[in-house]
């Protein structure tokens, strides 16, 4: 895996451009084994999907954390959970006891789901205080906060304050979907994303991210990492390209809103 980028490049604003390396890409995805009906088996299965094509991390359910990080002992991969998935409507004190034992179980990236409802009534200081409840309480094991938003159900102003809220709480990435909404990523909200949030944020696209063109074209306007679960079909795709010296950022973003559009069916 590729030790400096993308795991903490100085300047997220400004995407990668050119050629990229498999490992690079990589480095972007969290592989998903988020659906409710997974076995245990299924988990293992996944995990050495991530274990085998050296991806960032599994973001799994918090029942299989322990098991996930059993399977990933010896690898580089991380073992990521969520809370208060997938509504957000969890009281915060709920949230901190999942988060809590989630890190004591293994994992190091937390993906929360605000408090939807609260957002879009008007109530910032409670998510403000929410988010910033769950960084609290990763900061003790250096993990990751990643905060989705579920942007089928917010107005692009709710999404720039969610925005707003997150980057002042000291998260560590906006994210745009859980997967289970109506809708995912969309090119113009990761732009919208990007745009309002400072350098040091990444940002995560999830839902609807299939195909490595429509990775590659978010990686164009400034998304460091994906949640997937087409990873061995993205990363056999860039390996193809890169052995042709084909694996490249597409420049611009009316190129990348272009590859987008061509996938957004395939949700």
């Amino acid at each position: 895996m590729d030790a400096d980028w993308p795991g903490h490049p100085p300047d997220f604003s400004k995407p990668p451009r050119g050629e990229l390396t498999v490992a690079q890409v990589a480095a972007m995805i969290d592989h998903s084994l988020l659906r409710p009906e997974l076995t245990l088996d299924d988990v293992t299965a996944g995990c050495e999907i991530a274990a085998t094509h050296e991806v960032m991390s599994v973001c799994c359910k918090p029942a299989d954390v322990v098991h996930a990080g059993r399977v990933l002992t010896g690898t580089d991969v991380l073992v990521g959970t969520v809370v208060g998935f997938p509504h957000g409507s969890s009281t915060t004190e709920t949230k901190v006891f999942e988060a809590r034992g989630a890190l004591d179980d293994g994992a190091r990236e937390l993906d929360m789901v605000i408090n939807i409802g609260r957002l879009r009534g008007g109530d910032h200081a409670y998510v403000a205080a929410d988010i910033r409840a769950i960084v609290e309480v990763a900061a003790t094991a250096d993990a990751l906060v990643k905060v989705i938003f579920e942007n089928a159900y917010l107005t692009d102003e709710e999404k720039v304050v969610a925005c707003h809220l997150t980057e002042d709480a000291g998260a560590d990435f906006v994210k745009t979907s859980t997967g289970f909404a109506a809708s995912g990523a969309t090119m113009e909200d990761l732009i919208l994303m990007r745009r309002s949030v400072g350098p040091a944020m990444q940002v995560k696209a999830a839902g609807g991210v299939r195909t490595l063109d429509t990775l590659l074209a978010m990686v164009a306007i400034g998304v460091s990492r994906f949640g997937a679960t087409v990873t061995v079909a993205m990363l056999a795709d860039a390996k193809e390209r890169a052995a042709i010296g084909e694996l490249r950022v597409p420049s611009g973003q009316a190129t990348a809103a272009e590859a987008v559009t061509a996938d957004a069916h395939q949700y």
